[in-house]
């Protein structure tokens, strides 16, 4: 468990960065040197759209164990809609524009619902599909719209800061369990989250967000430790967010398509459940 964990964590880091670091050369915004384009953070707007597919999936099985079901064919376009909401924007000149889309994209998808539930299933289990689908449409499109909007607003070093510090307080709530875990934290949602773990978790991102934001000059050295500290915390309140819904479906993971971690929603669960709040913090210190 250990060694694929080790293995595929350090395979995805790297293939995550590499991206990022090449759509930021690719648009200008990886350095001053760079001229910038006018449209940002195609490559990484692609990687979003791409991943909403699998992702939906993922959430759709679980839906379906706890007796509901996604109505794909109107989540996956929708969540992928509202998710590039930034980079949509990059072609307007007007906010009315980009307010236009976020209210109509929600509201028509809600619409679209319903007559897929027609369609597909009827009257049978309306509530449930309909809220169900509504609810994965602002999980994985709204959370992932804010960090998309990280990326073209403040460019990439803000956005791997952001999220290597996110990623660093679930190694360091891993490492800090295993080794000095003996209280439990929330037995009721995550049996294996212990106190020490969200220590662990606070510590190791606040010195990961102090490191990276110190040779990347994005903040003071006290906002870095201040902000890893917090975020720490945060990352694995956002994992125990995901932990609920597999519970609720009886499930210890998401899939088991990557080893060592299980499915694409336990990579991702933290980073998306901070990200409002991470670009809430941005906008005020940046």
């Amino acid at each position: 468990m250990l060694k694929y964990r080790l293995l595929f964590g350090t395979l995805m880091i790297i293939t995550f960065v590499g991206l990022v670091l090449l759509d930021g050369r690719m648009d200008g915004s990886l350095g001053k040197h760079l001229p910038n384009k006018p449209v940002q953070a195609t490559i990484f707007t692609v990687l979003i759209a791409l991943l909403a597919i699998p992702a939906q999936l993922e959430l759709g099985n679980l839906i379906k164990q706890t007796g509901g079901h996604l109505l794909a064919s109107v989540t996956i376009p929708t969540t992928i809609l509202l998710a590039i909401t930034f980079y949509v924007a990059q072609y307007f000149d007007t906010h009315r524009l980009m307010t236009a889309w976020l209210l109509f994209v929600p509201a028509l998808s809600f619409l679209a619902l319903f007559l897929a539930q027609a369609l597909i299933f009827g009257t049978e289990g309306t509530i449930r599909n309909i809220s169900a689908s509504f609810f994965s449409i602002i999980y994985l499109g709204l959370f992932c719209m804010f960090i998309l909007g990280i990326r073209i607003l403040w460019g990439p070093w803000v956005l791997l800061f952001f999220v290597l510090t996110i990623k660093s307080s679930d190694i360091g709530a891993y490492t800090f369990g295993r080794l000095f875990g003996k209280h439990k934290l929330c037995p009721r949602i995550s049996p294996g989250k212990t106190w020490e773990g969200l220590a662990g978790a606070a510590a190791v991102a606040a010195v990961v967000s102090f490191v990276f934001s110190h040779y990347c000059g994005i903040m003071t050295g006290l906002q870095a430790v201040a902000f890893g500290t917090v975020f720490g915390v945060l990352g694995q309140l956002g994992d125990l967010v995901e932990s609920m819904i597999k519970r609720d479906a009886a499930s210890k993971d998401s899939s088991n398509k990557i080893p060592g971690f299980g499915g694409l929603l336990d990579v991702i669960d933290s980073p998306l459940a901070t990200a409002p709040a991470a670009f809430a913090v941005f906008m005020f210190l940046l």
